[in-house]
């Protein structure tokens, strides 16, 4: 005898969830119904509990009649941004509260003076490296620094010229205190040009043209750093620079020594 050939109907899958004492209980079965004389009955297939929710929500739609195409074949990239860096560094800025050390208002030139800072760390350059920078990563845009060309962003840079010593003064309350060891060490970098309102014209050590220096200096303790920039004459030696500013630096800060 022929095996009784089983009846044709639609599928369909049914979820069935049952709370148990400690999790819930969750079954996903593509079922068949079918007629077989005036009873409706319904037949399992398979039990689709052990494939993923999405992969199960396809097999929902397609018996539903929908239809899928594959995401290369239904979008275009125009466009990917590196984002990963960017993430992180901002995360570090906020956990360091480095817009509030900025200026306790947002603004404009408290974004650009942010953004300039993330980018020095993502990927140092001048400032008109930076605004064509801007542009490679989302970094623009979670700081809305998208249309600031270099002329802005020296203009931010003068802004935050002004809260130098507020700046200053907030980063020692942070990290030092009365009679704490502080490293400084000095580095000079010469810059060509004519109009630079902080310069001071010398001639090399070593002979030459006058060019304007410009002593860097660097403090740290532990983990806290922060840096200072003057111009000083090419003739003076490093130990004089070092010390003249390792002095304003402790009263910039509001230290006593």
């Amino acid at each position: 005898m022929g095996r009784k050939p089983r009846p044709i109907g639609p599928f369909h899958v049914v979820t069935t969830r049952r709370q148990g004492k400690h999790r819930e209980y969750v079954a996903h079965l593509l079922r068949r119904s079918y007629r077989e004389g005036g009873t409706v009955k319904k037949e399992t297939v398979a039990n689709l509990s052990h494939l993923p929710e999405e992969v199960v929500e396809l097999i929902r739609g397609a018996l539903r009649g929908q239809r899928f195409v594959a995401a290369e074949e239904a979008f275009a990239v125009e466009r990917s941004l590196p984002a990963g860096h960017v993430e992180a560094a901002l995360l570090m800025a906020s956990r360091l509260e480095l817009a509030r050390l900025l200026d306790r208002k947002p603004s404009r030139e408290r974004a650009l003076c942010l953004a300039m800072i993330e980018q020095r760390v993502l990927g140092p350059g001048s400032k008109l490296a930076m605004s064509r920078a801007f542009a490679q990563s989302t970094l623009a845009g979670e700081l809305g620094a998208e249309d600031a060309d270099e002329d802005e962003l020296y203009r931010a840079m003068d802004w935050l010229l002004a809260g130098q010593g507020r700046i200053e003064r907030a980063l020692a309350r942070r990290h030092l205190a009365e009679g704490t060891l502080v490293l400084y060490d000095v580095s000079a970098s010469y810059f060509e040009g004519a109009h630079a309102r902080r310069r001071s014209w010398a001639t090399r050590v070593t002979g030459g043209a006058a060019r304007c220096r410009s002593s860097t200096g660097c403090s740290a303790r532990a983990l806290a750093a922060r840096s200072r920039s003057s111009s000083s004459r090419a003739r003076s030696t490093t130990t004089r620079r070092c010390r003249r500013s390792s002095t304003s630096f402790v009263g910039a800060s509001g230290l006593q020594r």
